[in-house]
């Protein structure tokens, strides 16, 4: 074939044959580096990551073969007759061969050498396709890209970079990657067009697998991690479903019922919680509150949160106070978080309800069928301010109350201000309602189906005593 040259640019010179044995030896070594990674990686396969690493290692080995056979090339140079048909390229070889062409514009011929004959399967002793012909060798879909690719070379003088389907004689479909330029003439003018085509299909295949391979990985590490955070939200909660009632001991005046319901748009579990526990001085304690983000981090930044509204209400310490060495805890922690929280402590011989918030809606109180929502002290969201002061206020509660703590997106699609007014409108049929868990199941047949985008909290507490 004569020279792929443009005549405004010089020949480049080969590569010394010592330069090109170091490289080999180095593409060698590399090899047998990474076939000590692939052994240290024996599997049975039923693990994911394994499979892939594997993957990744075997794919890697095969394009080191193929470099080594490649530079062996370079350093040997052409075969002695261009017109000779090569040997079939092994079945397993990612890059199967590589074949050049060049096509006269002017006397519309075309030369092809004998690797180019292999990678379309066809008789080397049969003429080569010309430019208007090579189209028909190509799979439907991909022949608009091969033509718009062959017309930015010749008409823009563009180099040719890319990749299209071809279909050889016996059936099979194989990928071919394409790079080529313009020659010009003397004038400027494009006079012929040569290109150097690779098979890829091996090389191709090996990368789906891979890809597919990680996809998998990933399925299978957002599965466990969603089962994980969800075992460890479980582990978490009240262990009580339906509804309770406190104290234990003596005379119940509260009947308490509550509800997480699942984002319907993200398998992600959030860092939503509800909690009611008796204390150890008669109080009751009842809280909701919300941890930004989703996954296994948050489930355990959540679990550590409620443990610390735990221990400190059962130690004594009041909501207000109690807010405040929350948010140090979520500012000390060594990966930073935002949280929200609404924390109370019903007294039952007095019916009075002591309350503190951090950046989260306030509780809603109905009675005789009437809510309003309770006037809410200071209290930034958690985690937002070092040294943050929680002020608290008290409700004077009476039999028969209706007491609804929730968390953000209770009400999905609606601002927060629409929310409390749509849960505020259902007051008169709350109203009519005869237990907690009665109410709990108002709100969720009223709220629950709409699609939701995070996770969201409601518990109910009613004064009966």
């Amino acid at each position: 074939m004569p020279p792929h040259l443009s005549a405004d640019r010089p020949a480049a010179q080969p590569p010394g044959r010592g330069s090109v044995d170091a490289l080999i030896s180095q593409a060698r070594r590399l090899k047998g580096d990474v076939d000590a990674v692939r052994r240290d990686t024996q599997s049975d396969g039923s693990d994911p990551q394994e499979r892939w690493q594997r993957a990744l290692c075997d794919l890697a080995l095969h394009q080191l073969d193929d470099l080594d056979e490649h530079l062996g090339q370079l350093r040997d140079g052409p075969p002695p007759s261009p017109a000779a048909t090569p040997p079939a390229p092994e079945r397993d070889s990612l890059l199967s061969g590589v074949g050049s062409a060049e096509w006269n514009l002017l006397t519309d011929e075309a030369s092809w050498s004998g690797e180019l004959f292999q990678i379309l399967g066809r008789d080397p002793a049969a003429a080569p396709l010309t430019l208007d012909e090579l189209p028909s060798v190509v799979l439907d879909e991909d022949r608009r890209r091969l033509t718009a690719m062959v017309t930015d070379c010749l008409v823009d003088a563009k180099p040719i970079d890319g990749e299209f389907r071809i279909v050889r004689p016996d059936g099979e479909a194989r990928t071919v990657h394409m790079m080529g330029e313009p020659v010009l003439d003397s004038d400027g003018s494009t006079s012929s067009m040569w290109a150097v085509l690779r098979d890829v299909s091996e090389l191709r295949r090996s990368q789906r697998a891979v890809s597919e391979t990680r996809d998998s990985l990933q399925r299978h590490r957002a599965h466990t991690e969603h089962r994980l955070a969800v075992e460890l939200q479980e582990a978490v909660l009240p262990p009580w479903r339906g509804s309770l009632r406190l104290p234990h001991r003596g005379p119940q005046t509260l009947d308490l019922a509550a509800r997480c319901l699942r984002s319907s748009t993200s398998a992600m579990i959030g860092g939503d919680w509800y909690d009611a526990l008796e204390l150890a001085d008669g109080d009751t304690l009842l809280s909701v509150g919300d941890l930004t983000g989703h996954g296994v981090a948050v489930a355990s930044g959540m679990a550590a949160l409620l443990g610390a509204v735990r221990g400190m209400a059962m130690a004594g310490t009041q909501p207000g106070q109690l807010m405040s060495w929350l948010n140090q805890l979520l500012d000390a922690t060594v990966q930073p978080a935002l949280g929200s929280a609404v924390c109370c402590r019903y007294r039952p011989d007095t019916r009075t309800l002591t309350w503190a918030q951090a950046g989260h809606p306030a509780p809603l109180l109905f009675r005789d069928g009437t809510g309003r929502r309770l006037n809410a002290p200071d209290g930034v969201l958690l985690g937002a301010t070092p040294g943050a002061v929680y002020a608290q206020a008290e409700e004077t509660l009476e039999v028969g109350d209706l007491l609804v703590l929730h968390t953000d997106g209770l009400v999905p699609g609606h601002s927060a201000a629409d929310s409390v007014n749509l849960l505020l409108d259902l007051g008169p049929r709350l109203g009519e309602t005869d237990t907690a868990q009665d109410c709990v199941r108002l709100v969720v047949d009223e709220f629950g189906e709409s699609e939701r985008e995070g996770d969201a909290c409601v518990l109910v507490a009613r004064v009966t005593y």
